[in-house]
């Protein structure tokens, strides 16, 4: 079978976070992961982003079958379930609310910036060298320490699932394609009636 373009996007996934590693405000480019997939659910009403353009599931496809890295055992139930997945994604939805929330506390002057990341919400690790202060407003930098956070644990997560279970388990409950799926839902809805 013969291999698209789309095949490579795990690449993205690699760049993403290495570039990140380096200089945080790359973090910024994550965005696109969040955009993208709802505006191709809103427009074309299906999850196409989902099913072939994620680089995330790209790369824990990759791993996972011809990395040898899962132990592709079924999904549990429940993590398909209804209440886990829109559980999921309104702690999820909490946390970057909290994010975007610690962002305005930085730009109105009421908190410092933290140069940490932040593993599975709880555990902070200094990152400060992927930052060199002044080079934009302190309310960039951090956003981009936040979002390169949930954008971290959300891959660590993924990669123990991926272990665990088959190796796109994450895409059951990624909040992302819980929130395009509800899109495609609406936009289904919507079509009945006309």
């Amino acid at each position: 079978m013969r291999k698209k373009w789309y095949d490579y996007l795990w690449i993205w996934s690699i760049a993403f976070f290495a570039l990140g590693f380096f200089n945080i405000l790359f973090a910024w480019l994550g965005m696109i992961d969040f955009l993208l997939p709802l505006l191709f659910a809103g427009i074309g009403g299906n999850k196409f982003f989902c099913n072939h353009l994620c680089g995330r599931g790209k790369l824990f496809q990759l791993l996972g079958t011809r990395g040898h890295c899962s132990r592709n055992k079924p999904t549990p139930k429940w993590v398909y379930s209804r209440w886990f997945r829109y559980g999921f994604l309104i702690f999820f939805l909490a946390m970057f609310g909290n994010m975007l929330f610690q962002t305005y506390l930085v730009a109105a002057g009421t908190n410092n910036l933290r140069e940490v990341i932040s593993l599975f919400w709880t555990f902070k690790i200094p990152f400060g060298w992927t930052y060199a202060p002044g080079i934009v407003p302190d309310w960039v930098a951090q956003f981009s320490f936040g979002f390169y956070s949930l954008m971290l644990t959300s891959l660590l997560l993924g990669l123990i699932f991926m272990f665990l279970y088959k190796p796109r388990s994450w895409c059951a409950f990624c909040p992302m394609g819980t929130m395009t799926q509800g899109i495609c839902q609406l936009k289904q809805r919507k079509y009945k009636r006309q």
